[in-house]
């Protein structure tokens, strides 16, 4: 992931796993296939979708939709899971639509909630400590 992210995106812009046999496996056996959004078609896929449907979506479910519209068969269904609420985006919402998204009403005030931050090293073992520790059932 390092390679992946750190290395290969940041000095190429892009990283292709299509010759990875790892990869090539979950394609296979699971129809996993792969495509980009620019922010520019996030954009459009936020409008056409507010347009065609009356729906706003955030940056990331418009991404999935873009590219779930490329891989579209006819007579196969398709789902695009939402992936966040819009309202966290606004900024994006309103540069793709010139107005502010809504706000669903148990997020009022919520900027003025406390904030729970917990910092870690970054040590494998402390994260699945951690995990372990926070998953376990309350006694």
């Amino acid at each position: 992931m390092a390679e992946l992210f750190g290395t290969q995106l940041a000095q190429h812009g892009q990283f292709d796993l299509s010759r990875d046999a790892v990869f090539a496996d979950c394609a296979r056996r699971y129809g996993f296939v792969s495509g980009k959004s620019t922010h520019n078609e996030r954009l459009a896929t936020i409008r056409a979708t507010w347009s065609q449907h009356g729906v706003v979506i955030d940056p990331h479910t418009a991404d999935g939709v873009k590219v779930a519209q490329e891989h579209m068969t006819a007579g196969v269904p398709m789902l695009v899971l939402e992936t966040a609420l819009p309202v966290k985006f606004s900024e994006t919402i309103v540069e793709a639509l010139g107005r502010e998204p809504e706000r669903p009403a148990k997020f009022d005030g919520i900027e003025a909630l406390p904030k729970r931050v917990l910092v870690l090293d970054c040590d494998l073992q402390a994260l699945k400590d951690l995990i372990a520790r926070e998953a376990a059932p309350s006694a």
